[in-house]
């Protein structure tokens, strides 16, 4: 099936390196360089995501105290509370949080604020580097779910480096800017050309 890539969950890493509270300083950069990531996610006793402790915060706390960085835990340099977001949340409600505060990923938990994953810039920009045949695949799904299917089939659907064609034959007169709402809409598509005539 073709992945549409709306949601969280479709481009998440489910393998999270995370820390206690108690990780101490020399943990959590260990930790870091061994994943080679930038943060990992702070979690409670009973595994909810509290805080996520960052490069950034290493190196202020390394800068405040330096005599004394070593002796400091999660608990005490992470940035609390943490932002988080759902695996069902819309990639660009993640973006919109990651511009917000300057972040590069985010921890991804389930109702009850257990981790599940992470999502990181790179991941949402996955959907712009999807191929030709998988945005076209989706942008037929959408049409199927807007249109008759008889209607759907008769518009021929093209996609080339990220921009949507759309020809043949549309029902009315209205359709065409609905249409080109509609596939504009789906993640990763650059631009879209609608050809496509209304029967006279």
């Amino acid at each position: 099936m073709t992945p549409q890539w709306n949601s969280v969950g479709e481009v998440m890493t489910h393998a999270v390196v995370a820390v206690g509270r108690g990780a101490t300083f020399r943990e959590i950069l260990d930790a870091l360089r061994q994943w080679k990531v930038s943060a990992v996610p702070v979690l409670a006793g009973d595994g909810r995501v509290v805080g996520v402790v960052s490069e950034a915060d290493l190196l202020t706390t390394q800068d405040r105290e330096p005599e004394r960085a070593e002796a400091f835990t999660a608990n005490q340099v992470m940035s609390e509370p943490a932002v988080t977001v759902h695996a069902q949340s819309p990639t660009a409600e993640a973006a919109r949080a990651m511009a917000r505060g300057h972040l590069k990923r985010l921890p991804v938990v389930d109702e009850e604020g257990f981790l599940v994953g992470i999502v990181s810039r790179g991941d949402l920009l996955k959907i712009h580097l999807r191929t030709d045949e998988d945005l076209a695949g989706q942008v037929r799904l959408e049409l199927l779910a807007a249109l008759h299917p008889t209607q759907a089939a008769a518009v021929e659907v093209r996609a080339e480096e990220g921009r949507i064609t759309l020809a043949g034959t549309l029902p009315d007169t209205s359709t065409p800017a609905v249409l080109e709402s509609l596939v504009r809409a789906v993640p990763g598509v650059v631009d879209v050309d609608v050809r496509a005539v209304a029967p006279a």
